[in-house]
């Protein structure tokens, strides 16, 4: 075959690759990690084998998720540094970063369930956490933030987040917000706060907690 002839083969693959990608995160964020390579397929239009040919396991297909998820999570977080107040920055990373997980029930076994394990948590840790940090000083140094706030705080507030929408999803979709402006409040820089009852996670121990969770079964 000639390499003219190949090159419109090879674009039907990357426009089949990215159907199914597109199929999965809706899926996925419909009706979470649970759904077959089948379900997927039909979700895509396409055949199953054409599914297997691209992702030959569903943990492969998860794992392409999870990247791009994260480039999603790091460009809003690099898109907040950039803004002029820096409470509103830190606020509205949490806020939109909740309501991406909120709008996809599938987010959060993706970016902590990828059997990448250890590899993948400390790619999103390095990503995320120096931007995260630069949030927290940013509005520390502004006198807007608690001075006793680490930036290993912010991933556990969105999971402890990510808890409430995962109860409440079918009852009130928003209800997190509510839960949210009561942790945005104890985040405020003011007196008196009550004492913190125990130090921050040291990065490496939120590594070692986000690895060993353990998502509901695919």
């Amino acid at each position: 075959m000639s390499t003219a002839a190949a090159r419109p083969l090879r674009r039907d693959a990357e426009r089949n690759r990215r159907r199914i990608l597109e199929a999965a995160a809706e899926a996925f964020a419909e009706r979470g990690l649970g759904i077959t390579m089948d379900d997927i397929a039909e979700h895509a239009d396409v055949g199953v084998g054409t599914v297997y040919r691209r992702f030959p396991t569903k943990q492969a297909l998860i794992e392409a998720l999870f990247e791009e998820r994260m480039a999603e999570l790091v460009a809003m977080a690099e898109a907040a540094v950039q803004e002029a107040d820096p409470w509103e920055a830190l606020i509205g990373f949490l806020e939109r970063a909740q309501e991406l997980q909120a709008a996809n029930r599938g987010l959060k076994d993706l970016v902590l369930g990828t059997s990448r394990g250890c590899e993948g948590v400390v790619c999103m840790r390095e990503r995320l956490a120096p931007l995260a940090q630069t949030l927290v000083a940013r509005a520390q140094a502004a006198g807007q933030l608690r001075a006793d706030i680490e930036g290993s705080d912010l991933p556990l507030i969105q999971i402890m987040l990510g808890g409430v929408v995962d109860f409440t999803r079918d009852v009130n979709d928003d209800a997190w917000r509510r839960m949210l402006a009561i942790v945005i409040d104890g985040l405020r820089a003011r007196e008196p706060h009550t004492e913190l009852g125990a130090p921050a996670l040291a990065p490496q121990e939120v590594d070692s907690a986000m690895a060993a969770w353990k998502p509901a079964p695919c």
